[in-house]
């Protein structure tokens, strides 16, 4: 069997056992906050701390209307999360669950699916912060919102097979934790979180090789009542291809090897 088929096996086990991953990702959020009186809600409150710091502040800075600008951040720092959080997580994912991972017989993208369903928990409790958000600047709200949809779900399939790739490899080499935490930061500020591309100008075409960007265009284009290019659909499009393609390869000629690397 080539390492693609048995790569397929290993995702085809994990969906299987999906309600297992989710159960698993709810479980570790409460234990989270197991003590605090808001629970899961500080999530919340966090991102509309950074929403308003950041929208009122950039608005100012780039002499925006704050009407377009801070549901544009809102947005954009919402996807940002969920993306900054899945791929900072993924380098250490499995020498975090070493002893799932040497002690019982699993699917190695159950883990992975574990890890991403918890920042997709998140995701949900932010997307509070962006109902309010539209409720007080409803203009942008139209029925192109829906476009967001698709674009959410293949970002999605993104981020699954960028954590398992991420995880694999930095479960074999550990370095790659610190070296992602550092370049991170760093990322958020090469994406069009807190601006749009077009505000760059000439160097807007600089930004159309980042991959963040088109994630984030998908995403929050169609939230801002504007169909995303053909580009960034051909983008992410293309880059589903390779990291779909990748992770399954590398699960299948790798992922036996994870209790030795442990």
């Amino acid at each position: 069997m080539s390492a693609i088929a048995e790569g397929w096996s290993d995702l085809a086990a994990a969906w299987q056992r999906r309600q297992l991953a989710l159960y698993f990702a709810w479980s570790e959020t409460l234990a989270r906050y197991r003590r605090s009186t808001l629970g899961p809600l500080w999530l919340v409150l966090g991102t509309i701390v950074g929403v308003a710091g950041l929208g009122f502040v950039w608005s100012i800075l780039l002499n925006a209307k704050q009407s377009e600008y801070i549901p544009q951040v809102t947005v954009g720092l919402v996807v940002w999360q969920l993306i900054a959080g899945s791929i900072t997580e993924s380098a250490g994912l499995f020498a975090r669950n070493a002893s799932m991972v040497t002690n019982i017989r699993l699917p190695s993208f159950l883990i992975t699916l574990q890890a991403f369903s918890r920042q997709f928990i998140n995701l949900a409790h932010n997307l509070v912060v962006v109902v309010l958000v539209f409720l007080i600047f409803p203009q942008h709200s139209s029925p192109l919102m829906f476009l967001a949809l698709p674009g959410l779900a293949i970002v999605s399939i993104n981020l699954i097979a960028l954590t398992q790739i991420i995880g694999l490899l930095g479960a074999r080499y550990r370095d790659l934790d610190p070296l992602i935490s550092s370049f991170v930061p760093i990322l958020f500020f090469l994406s069009p979180v807190i601006y749009h591309s077009r505000q760059l100008g000439p160097a807007e075409l600089v930004m159309s090789l980042n991959p963040v960007a088109h994630y984030i265009r998908v995403i929050r284009d169609p939230m801002m009542g504007v169909v995303p290019d053909l580009v960034s659909y051909g983008w992410v499009a293309g880059l589903t291809v390779v990291t779909v393609t990748l992770a399954l390869w590398l699960t299948g000629a790798r992922a036996y090897r994870l209790p030795y690397w442990m």
